[in-house]
């Protein structure tokens, strides 16, 4: 029998007249409960050892999730490992894992059968037998629970590239669906919630969205983000257990955006006579009133400006410019919205005087874009600086945008300077630095050093 360690890449095979088997010693702690013992001894009913090699790891995961069951430490614990072990063994039996009323609720006929068949090569009342049968029941796990697995197991590679900032503003979505969800219907098993446990839930956000009388609190995007977390959680939760086909309770529960609200545009004459005005920003924190003075002419986010670091900034290059893109510093990450978010931008106008103040980026507002975004429209406010009560420190985004469409400037280059995706298959490089400056030159405002 080939060794069992883990770098053994033929471990517990056997092959017999040219067949392969799986076979493997049960733990001595587990002798007496797992009746296979001494050895577990499967026929892979196959020549090919690479067709082997998937079987055998298919079953080497079963096992490990049944003699962790045989394992585990309380009730809940115990029956948590039972369930993932009749999943991982239904599975290497090549059938999906459900409960006997969901396989007699569901499946058609020859699809019992071969689960009949089945069990009729298997040994009576063994592991294998219980699973493909269904009888171990679903654990009850509480939604609350079950979202702890999400954000600690399920979604972990999905956090590994974003900052502290970054990871707290995503949990803090997520757990806000989540809180919703336990105070209009309670954390009840994942198990059990049903369509109308969804719709409950659905008509919590609709008296927000659309009350039948006064005035909606929330807009229709809210409302989707908590039920589509909770969608997605209930559709990953289930089939991290190995539970594809689950109905999925929140499926086609939406409220529709019939006209999407955008920011409005600050006007072109009024950054220049009014935001640009000698001494009107003289009260902003240096950092700050920088990083404002470079979103005017870069049209980048607020907060890639504020998360920009020595290595991101070339001042002394032939064109002179920022990197927007990601931080790959293990101790220090922080990822971009989108892949076409990674972008180089020049540095022209009153951006490049502000970023020259600034060659090491802005410490005070690094992975701060919250207090940097409060900064400004407090000032903002305060100061009398928005045309109206639509605007906010993003709008100057769009007006960098209409300023390069008044100015003819080509619509892929502005969707590349916006960070935009394009809609087709890209080829080249996308186009030098200096063609990029030369067309922000076209629309630069002019500016008195004495603001910076």
């Amino acid at each position: 029998m080939a060794s069992s360690g883990r770098e053994n890449p033929d471990r517990f095979l056997q092959r017999r007249s040219g067949i392969y088997g799986y076979v493997r010693r049960v733990p001595a702690k587990l002798s007496g409960v797992d009746e296979r013992s001494p050895a577990v001894r499967i026929s892979l009913g196959t020549r090919d050892l690479s067709e082997a090699r998937v079987k055998r790891d298919i079953h080497e995961e079963a096992d490990n999730a049944l003699w962790a069951s045989m394992l585990a430490g309380g009730d809940r614990a115990q029956a948590n490992a039972r369930y993932k072990a009749a999943v991982a063994r239904a599975h290497a039996l090549g059938f999906s894992y459900r409960t006997t009323m969901e396989i007699l609720a569901s499946e058609s006929g020859s699809m019992i059968h071969d689960r009949l068949m089945a069990l009729s090569r298997l040994p009576v009342g063994g592991h294998d037998a219980s699973a493909v049968v269904g009888l171990e029941k679903h654990p009850r796990v509480p939604v609350s629970e079950a979202f702890s697995v999400y954000t600690d197991e399920i979604a972990a590679p999905e956090l590994t590239g974003k900052s502290d900032f970054q990871r707290f503003s995503w949990l803090k979505v997520k757990r806000r669906a989540l809180n919703n969800f336990i105070e209009v219907v309670g954390d009840k098993p994942i198990d059990e919630i049903t369509r109308q446990d969804a719709t409950k839930f659905y008509n919590f956000w609709l008296t927000r969205i659309a009350p039948k009388e006064g005035r909606a609190t929330h807009t229709a995007s809210s409302g989707n983000r908590d039920i589509g977390n909770m969608r997605k959680l209930f559709t990953d939760y289930h089939r991290y257990r190995g539970v594809d086909d689950v109905k999925n309770p929140f499926a086609g529960l939406s409220f529709s955006q019939k006209v999407k609200t955008t920011r409005p545009p600050f006007p072109t004459e009024w950054i220049s006579r009014r935001i640009l005005k000698v001494g009107t920003l003289a009260g902003l924190n240096v950092e700050a009133r920088a990083i404002l003075l470079a979103l005017i002419e870069t049209g980048a986010r607020p907060s890639e400006i504020c998360n920009l670091t020595r290595g991101m900034i070339d001042l002394d290059a032939d064109v002179p410019h920022i990197l927007i893109e990601p931080r790959s510093d293990p101790d220090d990450r922080r990822e971009i919205k989108t892949a076409s978010s990674i972008r180089a931008v020049p540095l022209v106008g009153v951006a490049l005087a502000a970023m020259r103040g600034h060659p090491n980026g802005f410490p005070r507002y690094k992975n701060k874009e919250n207090g940097l975004s409060a900064t400004l429209n407090k000032y903002f406010r305060e100061h009398k600086l928005f045309p109206s009560s639509r605007h906010k420190i993003y709008s100057l985004r769009h007006s960098f945008e209409d300023r390069m469409k008044e100015a003819g400037v080509d619509t892929e280059l502005r969707m590349m300077m916006m960070g935009h995706t394009i809609d087709r298959p890209q080829y080249g490089a996308g186009g030098s630095l200096s063609w990029k400056r030369d067309a922000l030159e076209k629309i630069k405002l002019d500016f008195d050093e004495a603001i910076v």
